[in-house]
């Protein structure tokens, strides 16, 4: 019976339930009830049985993203009918998730209560979409918009303002409209955020426009917060550049600063793809082209590091190098001249003691060159090269051991060539040439031809240039195997005129300037000094690479006058402009103006209504620099020593504590100059002399009996070039102070024997930049010291009356005859000037009281001749002495000293000149003072005139008469 009823029960649930394959769904955001489409039922053929036609539940499985069954779940809502219900277990955020996708199944009851044999149904895709409700209000993208317009036009679009929402749905997440809510304002904006003018702007009216604007979504929710638009009005538009300033003032030492800070280009709306400015710093007013080292071209060679030996085949004209006495010179910024050469007459020859020097293969040949006069115009591109003649700057022929070697160089046009012939009577002669603008653009120019035959290299203002070689120069004739060389030509003036005669015409001579023409043989100069020799101290820059846009383009030439900006976008450009620099290192800049002018080039899509600008021209003025203060001190106004001294084979030097100081009284921007540290006020600071000249005041020097002396080997190993002549010793080249104070310090003033006299004056001065700044003037009177027998000779009781009878001229030469430490400069005292007025009334007094007794005593031998009887009580004119009484003195040495300064300089020549009118009969001793050169020498102390002597010293003029008693006066 049980199994009967089992297998009855089996049979009961034959069916499995069945739903719609698929069903769309809704589900509103922030619900969780899906409404499905179609609704969901569950069918099952076994109803109505109990239980297996029943529907106990809904299974939800992954839909095809892997995602659903989490979020959702189905429930049954009558099991007999197989009604069921979907919804998610929590709310559902249309901006997170707008659809979802999952599968169903239904399942029956079974057999029995305990779901015994349930059969399932196949599995159904729903589709969920989550409907979105308007939660969010609209957000402007910006805060504030800015633009600007010209004045006096419509524009169909200023600037557009822009708004987001952050709803799901097009509904509520599009902006339907935008509304100006400030009101009376001449702008209207439209459904998509255009803004537009409604009427002309007029900038003198309203510069600027201010107003605000708001959005509202297709749900009419207004925005969170509102947008400020600035809308500014500019003048009527004028292609061109804004903000140009003509005038530019550099402040030396100053570094680097910006020419032009607040320019920029406007193009009025016109669309350009290419923009071209070029800047040019015009100084070829200055020097030899611009600002360098203000030192002449063998002092810039020695601070650049070149190797010493080189000969200057245009030296300043002098008795040593006199073959370019005959050539015209012109003015220059440095002292480096610059000689002018016509192309005729104007040769100089160097001689042969200068080019035996020469010889070798390995040499390096410098110049500075100028086509064309001093005062020519640069060349234009029509009429340069229109020269035919070849024009020689150089020539030489040179003797290497058993052979001539030959070079010459020439221009020709804007050909630059070397000719060079290794042996004249043998090898062929090999032409280097080179085509350069440079030659031939009437401005400086700095060669450098380093020759390592047969490797030749040439610099132009630092740049290097590979020539083209050319070896067949067809019938060449041999130069004639003679050393000689010559500047400005290849013939002597005397050849050239033979050769006219002769109806040939010679080989064409420069026609320009040159300056600096130095050769040095050996091994060649390297690129970083050649370098150094060229560079300018000024020019153009740009301030810093990194902030260059993507597409700019900066190209500055060698010499740094020309900078080229080259760029496709208007404001990467503008703050590239904004960016160009001028610097000058030198911290005493050359004063003076350099034109300045800048070259705008425009390319446009549209090249007929492309824009046309302008060249603007402006300058940059340098103004004058603090001048440094070059101080010479440590040497006395004078200088006293014995005459011996002097005549020693070393002399006596004259500048033995010499001190040179060099101070600014301005702030020095070091951090320019490559230093560290800030400002530098009014303090000692590195410089550079480059020149001190010692002169004699009055009369030039007398070979024969002084002379200065140098050391010459201090001189030599600085480097440094020395002239001594008679009249001034000039010492020059670019050197430290401290170079300068030794040297200066060795300079040494000697004497011949005999020759010493009571002064001679010396004046001292230095200079830097050339003689453009110049020391105080230090002035050094030398002062002789004689002893006191040379004084009594003849000669100097001459010099001593002179002397006397002229005290204003010789108030010096009185004054400095002391005894000083011969390690010290003597200075004159104050009273010295009383002393000597006090002598000479002394002087005058005694002369009248000499005459005054000469007369008496006359008086009285006519009286003696009259009567015999009173030639007791009378004097014996012939027997007369006077005698100085030298009692023991016991004072102080240093009271001596001063008593004997004071006889040694006016009383002794006084009373030796006083007693020269007394009769020679009459026998004169005096006590003296002897030199106080000893130590521990008594000297006797001498009354100034009898009526002030004391009681132990006393004049004694004894008359030795008949009777042999002497009277006392």
């Amino acid at each position: 019976m049980s199994s009967s009823v089992s297998s009855l029960c089996h049979s009961a649930n034959k069916h499995k339930p069945w739903i719609e394959t698929e069903y769309q769904g809704i589900v509103m955001e922030n619900d969780n009830t899906v409404l499905l489409n179609p609704p969901l039922f569950a069918l099952d053929k076994d109803a109505p049985l109990h239980y297996a036609g029943e529907i106990c539940g809904f299974r939800v499985h992954n839909g095809p993203s892997g995602s659903g069954s989490v979020q959702f779940e189905a429930v049954v809502l009558d099991r007999s009918t197989g009604e069921g219900l979907v919804r998610s277990k929590e709310p559902l955020d249309c901006e997170s998730q707008r659809e979802h996708s999952f599968t169903i199944q239904a399942y029956d009851c079974g057999e029995g209560p305990d779901g015994v044999n349930s059969k399932k149904s196949h599995k159904a895709t729903v589709h969920v979409r989550v409907n979105d409700v308007n939660e969010f209000s609209p957000v402007f993208v910006e805060r504030r918009y800015e633009a600007s317009v010209p004045e006096g036009r419509l524009f169909d679009r200023i600037v557009r303002v822009e708004a987001l929402d952050a709803d799901c749905s097009p509904q509520y997440s599009q902006i339907c409209f935008y509304d100006i809510i400030t009101p009376n304002v001449p702008f209207a904006i439209d459904n998509d955020g255009n803004i537009k003018n409604t009427e002309p702007l007029d900038s003198k009216r309203q510069r600027v426009h201010t107003f605000w604007v708001t959005a509202f979504d297709c749900g009419k929710n207004r925005a969170q917060a509102d947008a400020q638009v600035v809308v500014t009005v500019k003048p009527s538009c004028k292609p061109g550049w804004i903000g140009w300033t003509k005038r530019v003032e550099y402040t030396p030492g100053s570094g680097s600063i910006p020419l032009f800070p607040s320019l920029h280009l406007e193009t009025c709306e016109e669309t350009v793809w290419n923009i071209q400015a070029t800047v040019e710093l015009q100084t070829g007013h200055i020097g030899k082209g611009c600002d360098r080292d203000s030192y002449s071209d063998r002092s810039v060679r020695r601070l650049c590091g070149a190797v010493r030996g080189e000969v200057d085949l245009l030296p300043p004209p002098s008795p040593a190098a006199n073959w370019t006495s005959s050539l015209p010179t012109l003015p220059s910024s440095d002292s480096s001249l610059v000689f002018s050469f016509n192309g005729s007459n104007h040769v100089a020859v160097v001689p042969d003691s200068v080019v035996s020097a020469l010889s070798g293969d390995h040499f390096t040949l410098q110049l500075w060159m100028r086509r064309g006069g001093a005062n020519i115009q640069p060349a234009t591109a029509q009429t340069r090269g229109n020269r035919k003649e070849e024009e020689t700057i150089v020539c030489s022929t040179v003797k290497n051991d058993d052979s001539f070697s030959h070079y010459s160089l020439s221009v020709h046009g804007c050909r630059l060539s070397l000719f060079y012939w290794p042996d004249v009577s043998a090898a062929r002669p090999v032409k280097f040439l080179w085509k350069l603008e440079q030659v031939c653009d009437s401005e400086w120019h700095h060669l450098s031809l380093s020759v390592q035959f047969p490797s030749v290299t040439l610099y132009v203002d630092g740049v290097t240039f590979d020539p083209a070689l050319i070896h067949d120069n067809g019938a060449i004739p041999n130069p004639a195997p003679r050393q000689r060389m010559f500047i400005g030509a290849c013939w002597e003036p005397e050849e050239k005129q033979k050769e006219i005669l002769n109806n040939t015409i010679p080989e064409g001579g420069y026609h320009g300037l040159l300056s600096g023409v130095t050769v040095r043989p050996g091994s060649v100069e390297p690129h970083s000094v050649v370098e150094c020799l060229y560079a300018c101290r000024e020019g153009l820059d740009f301030g810093d690479l990194e902030t260059l846009g993507s597409g700019m383009k900066v190209h500055v030439n060698p010499s740094q006058s020309v900078l080229v900006l080259e760029g496709d976008d208007i404001e990467s450009f503008n703050r590239a402009v904004q960016q160009v620099t001028y610097r000058n290192s030198l911290r005493f800049a050359t004063p003076g103006v350099r034109p300045l002018k800048l070259t705008t080039s425009l390319r446009c899509f549209n090249e007929e209504s492309c824009l046309s600008l302008k060249q603007l021209e402006g300058y940059l003025v340098v103004l004058q620099p603090d001048a440094p203060q070059i101080s010479l001190s440590g040497v006395g106004p004078h200088l006293a020593r014995p005459a011996p001294e002097f005549e020693g084979p070393r002399g006596v030097p004259l500048f033995p504590e010499l001190r040179i100081v060099c101070s600014l009284s301005h702030a020095v921007n070091t951090a320019a100059q490559g230093m560290e540290g800030g400002a530098l006020m009014s303090d000692a600071v590195a410089h550079t002399l480059d020149g001190c000249e010692v002169q004699p005041l009055g009369e030039e020097l007398n070979p024969e009996r002084e002379e200065l002396l140098v050391d010459m080997d201090v001189v030599r190993e600085r480097g440094l070039e020395i002239i001594n002549t008679t009249a001034y010793i000039a010492i020059t080249g670019a050197e430290s102070i401290s170079v300068y104070e030794d040297v200066l310090r060795s300079v040494r003033y000697r004497l011949a024997k005999g020759s010493a006299r009571f002064e001679r004056r010396f004046r001292l001065s230095c200079s830097e930049m050339n003689g453009r700044y110049t020391s105080n003037e230090l002035t050094l009177e030398v002062n002789f010291l004689h002893s006191l027998d040379s004084l009594y000779h003849p000669s100097h009781l001459l010099a001593s009356q002179q002397q006397f009878l002229h005290p204003s001229h010789h108030a010096g030469e009185l004054s400095g005859h002391t005894l000083p430490n011969p390690h010290r400069n003597s200075v004159v005292p104050g009273a010295a000037t009383v002393i000597i007025m006090v002598c000479v009334g002394f002087l005058v007094v005694m002369v009248i009281l000499g005459i005054f007794r000469i007369r008496s005593i006359h008086r009285r031998g006519e009286g003696a001749r009259v009567g015999a009887k009173e030639g007791s009580s009378q004097w014996d004119d012939s027997a007369l002495t006077i005698i100085v009484n030298p009692m023991e003195v016991k004072t102080k040495q240093k009271q001596i000293n001063n008593r004997c300064l004071i006889d040694h300089t006016c009383l002794a020549p006084v009373f030796i000149h006083t007693l020269s009118f007394f009769p020679q009969s009459y026998e004169s001793r005096m006590g003296i003072c002897a030199d106080n050169e000893g130590e521990g020498e008594e000297d006797e102390e001498v009354a100034e005139s009898p009526d002030d002597a004391s009681d132990d010293q006393r004049i004694i003029i004894k008359k030795e008469g008949r009777d042999g008693n002497a009277r006392r006066y």
